[in-house]
């Protein structure tokens, strides 16, 4: 059993959802998933489950992860590595890295559309304060040339 001293730094599931960003419900999804390091979280004597600071920081981590668009099979994947210890650092490496080209590759695309939109944007505000009073959708030079990556423009 803990010691008062213990649960004093331990933290409420309210508590890390309010400092996380987390709902209750996605801190116990998160559980339930096996994405958080402890395969069970502390809980006191009236079963509530109770948090370190090193689970708020993890949480951390698996919500970047997630919002990046890393998949939840390969967050479980990095979680258990971590929990196994070391020796699996370069498993580790190795998911991070190919999640991480996939991110820039994702920005790069995402700056791509960004500029169409701001070329567009500039043109229907020239054409609204009839200082270029042309074509608004018909462009030459908005051609796209990289067809490959094209559907998030859509």
């Amino acid at each position: 059993m803990s010691t008062d001293i213990q649960q004093q730094n331990k933290l409420s599931i309210g508590e890390v959802a309010e400092r996380s960003g987390l709902s209750v419900h996605s801190l116990r999804f998160y559980e339930r998933e096996g994405l958080l390091l402890s395969t069970r979280i502390a809980r006191d004597e009236g079963g509530r489950r109770r948090y370190s600071e090193v689970d708020v920081e993890w949480l951390y981590i698996c919500t970047r992860l997630r919002a990046s668009g890393m998949p939840i099979a390969q967050i479980r994947r990095f979680a258990e590595l971590v929990r196994t210890g070391p020796g699996n650092e370069h498993e580790r490496l190795d998911i991070l890295k190919e999640h991480q080209q996939r991110v820039v590759s994702q920005m790069e695309h995402l700056n791509d559309c960004l500029e169409v939109i701001t070329l567009k944007t500039n043109v229907y505000e020239n054409y609204l304060n009839r200082n270029e009073p042309e074509q608004t959708w018909e462009n030459k030079s908005l051609t796209p040339t990289n067809t490959d990556n094209d559907k998030l423009c859509q």
